[in-house]
């Protein structure tokens, strides 16, 4: 039976997809990445790690993380496959991929560490269009992701002093300003944990002082919905007022839900950091295939 964050996760796919009907075909590949995550099937490759980070490496850093290969080809075959039907010019260039030929142990540490020239570099080989398939790799380590936060991110976050991920090192998705005592909290898009956020401070630089930190409101925007900008670095984050976080799966939904805030950041000259503050520098290797007559399903 679905639990709560199941159906939250849910609810907020639905949603989206209501509010946004033009993004159907990208929503559908975005699902597969949401089911994927919610049936548990990449808890058995979290590694056992021997202990928590230190004050400013987090918890994936140097690890060897081993892949199970044949659950990560059937996924990436469903992305590229979801991404073909949706209509876009673009996405379906990716009919030309050989799903079963590519390196999916290379694509799948593209994916977990930004490796952005390793995915164009692959699709210069295949002749598909750079930016679907970037966009198709970058979910492929995600339900791994989940899953590392699942096990251990509640461990974590109380000591974690850092503007990244304590998990996976991504710079915050968005920031949560929770309940009555207006505690902070970043989120992170990818594995979707949380953790403790320093108020009246830029996550990008650390700059503290007032005359160079604003917060914009845009004319349309929620009345719960403001973005916290430093004019020192012209970063910023989205930051929202509820009364709990988000369940973690719908982190990355929440994120592109509020794309009008993007926008207007944008538009006034600011802009949010791409990838991970902190590289992981991760080695990733092939797991021993499970023996037996039943392959993974869907």
């Amino acid at each position: 039976p679905a639990g709560p964050a199941m159906i939250a996760t849910g609810a907020a796919l639905s949603g989206l997809k209501d509010r946004r009907p033009e993004w159907k075909p990208w929503l559908a590949v975005i699902e597969e990445v949401v089911r994927e995550a919610e049936m548990g099937r990449w808890d058995a490759a979290v590694p056992a790690f021997p202990h928590a980070p230190d004050r400013r490496a987090p918890l994936l850093a140097d690890s060897t993380i081993a892949v199970p290969v044949s659950l990560a080809r059937r996924l990436l075959e469903r992305l590229i496959r979801t991404a073909t039907r949706g209509g876009t010019a673009k996405m379906a260039t990716l009919e030309r991929l050989a799903p079963a030929h590519l390196e999916v142990t290379a694509l799948f540490k593209a994916s977990l560490c930004h490796e952005i020239d390793r995915v164009a570099e692959a699709a210069a080989a295949a002749g598909v269009n750079e930016e679907a398939l970037q966009a198709a790799v970058a979910l492929l380590a995600l339900p791994f992701l989940q899953a590392c936060n699942r096990q251990h991110a509640a461990g974590l976050s109380e000591s974690w002093i850092e503007a990244y991920c304590p998990v996976c090192g991504s710079w915050p998705a968005f920031a949560e300003v929770r309940g009555i005592e207006r505690t902070r909290h970043f989120r992170c898009g990818r594995c979707g944990g949380a953790w403790h956020a320093q108020a009246l401070s830029c996550p990008y630089c650390s700059m503290s002082e007032h005359d160079q930190l604003v917060a914009l409101v845009p004319e349309q925007g929620s009345s719960h919905a403001v973005i916290d900008a430093c004019k020192r670095c012209l970063g910023y984050v989205k930051t929202f007022a509820t009364l709990q976080g988000c369940a973690p799966g719908a982190v990355m939904l929440e994120d592109l839900a509020s794309v009008d805030l993007d926008v207007a950041a944008l538009e006034q000259g600011y802009m949010r950091p791409a990838g991970a503050e902190c590289p992981l520098d991760v080695s990733v290797i092939e797991a021993a295939e499970p023996r037996g007559f039943f392959p993974w399903s869907r």
